[in-house]
């Protein structure tokens, strides 16, 4: 690969950087003056969004045109259908308990604080996870059978989120499911079955991206960080310590799947005879 192919994959490093940063930083500034951290949940995906769109434009010319609007509209689509879900889910809803416990911890200015250890943060995080969306967008071969397979895992990923997302929007909507827990359809066989599609649909970007070995390398960090985040970061960890208090969480937990859809664990009542 010549100078230019490198300069170019540089710049657009450091543009989408820039990108997430901006975006970021914008909803910093929106949500410090509404006082509503848990927008920073909206700009997740719109953040991704971005910095795919600006890596699509970035790339013409050097990459395969194919796997370039793949990843492009893969990531998009992703993207956008999860920050749509969650500005839906929390519209009406004050502060999230995750940042008023975070910034409760708040050595000084809380304002500040949220900066440096959420925006500042998800926006680093944004760019790292991206890497194989630069990767795969200024490789020249065209889509085969690994990139057909990445495809279809995101596909698997984005329906076990769609899907899974959807099912417990209708139970919460129920009035008479007021005190019960979710373990219907797919809740069922995991206790977090978009947390699990979120991982595939990273997993499955991650195979376009595998071009070459150095290539899938130095991309592997991306689904290995989103895994981590989903299951012992900022995902299922602190999802299952709110939820621990919940009358026959236990009881569910004991019998579903952590993490990757399993069939449901036969449990022996404690007062059997």
């Amino acid at each position: 690969m010549n100078p230019a192919f490198w300069g170019a994959l540089a710049t657009n490093l450091a543009v989408s950087a820039g990108t997430a940063l901006l975006v970021l930083l914008v909803t910093f500034a929106v949500a410090s003056l509404r006082q509503l951290h848990r927008l920073v949940d909206i700009a997740w995906g719109i953040a991704f969004t971005a910095v795919a769109t600006v890596t699509y434009v970035m790339s013409a010319g050097y990459g395969e045109d194919g796997r370039r609007l793949v990843v492009a509209a893969a990531t998009t689509v992703w993207g956008l259908r999860l920050s749509a879900h969650i500005a839906h889910r929390s519209r009406g809803h004050g502060e999230d308990a995750r940042y008023t416990a975070l910034l409760d911890k708040a050595p000084g200015n809380r304002t500040w604080y949220a900066l440096r250890t959420v925006y500042l943060l998800q926006a680093a995080l944004v760019w790292l996870i991206s890497l194989p969306l630069h990767t795969a967008s200024y490789s020249t071969e065209p889509l085969g059978a690994l990139a057909v397979c990445g495809i279809l895992l995101w596909a698997l990923g984005l329906g076990f989120e769609t899907v899974g997302d959807h099912q417990l929007a209708r139970f919460k909507a129920d009035p008479a499911n007021r005190a019960r827990i979710m373990d219907r359809g797919l809740w069922a066989w995991t206790r977090h079955p978009n947390y699990f599609g979120d991982a595939l649909i990273w997993w499955g970007l991650y195979l376009l991206a595998c071009t070459s070995w150095p290539a899938a390398v130095a991309t592997l960090i991306s689904p290995v960080t989103m895994t981590l985040l989903l299951t012992i970061g900022s995902g299922k960890r602190l999802l299952e310590k709110h939820m621990a208090h919940r009358l026959g969480y236990a009881e569910y937990a004991a019998r579903t799947s952590g993490f990757l859809p399993l069939p449901p664990r036969r449990t022996t009542s404690r007062h059997r005879s």
